[in-house]
């Protein structure tokens, strides 16, 4: 998926369609790779966020503080910022290989899909008007009848 986005995103588009879950072509759907989908989107979205460029973003004054062969994390200007300053994953695991291993070696798949089913049980339907409700199924049964695809809700 990643590598198929690239040319699209390099060229500067717009608008996407995207068939996040695709396996096969689109031929079948994985919960687990949306997922796992959602992650590389959310991973492209941050890294194409406009760059602020400015006096706070620079630091000048930290670089001043902290001089030649200090270190920056004590300083203000980090401590303002390091919290909310990364990307923070969504299913990626970041921790050393030894962390990973103790906490029982937990590979992306069974994380994705831990994150579905909790996605899943949490959901809370809007809010619909019953006048709409009426009119979703009403269109449901009518096209279920000409032929499509039996949904169950």
């Amino acid at each position: 998926m990643q590598m198929a986005l690239w040319g699209a995103l390099m060229g500067g588009t717009n608008m996407l369609l995207h068939g996040a879950g695709w396996l096969e072509g689109g031929l079948t759907a994985s919960a687990e790779k949306f997922i796992i989908d959602v992650e590389m989107l959310q991973m492209f979205a941050e890294l194409f966020k406009p760059v602020d460029v400015n006096d706070a973003t620079l630091g000048v004054d930290a670089i001043s503080e902290v001089g030649h062969g200090g270190h920056f994390f004590g300083t203000q200007h980090t401590l303002d910022r390091f919290e909310t300053a990364f990307y923070s994953p969504l299913l990626s695991d970041w921790s050393n290989f030894e962390n990973w291993r103790d906490n029982g070696s937990i590979d992306t798949t069974e994380r994705a899909n831990r994150i579905y089913k909790e996605t899943l049980a949490s959901f809370e339907p809007p809010e619909i008007d019953p006048s709409c409700l009426e009119e979703i199924d009403a269109f449901i049964a009518r096209r279920t009848m000409e032929g499509g695809a039996n949904i169950e809700r």
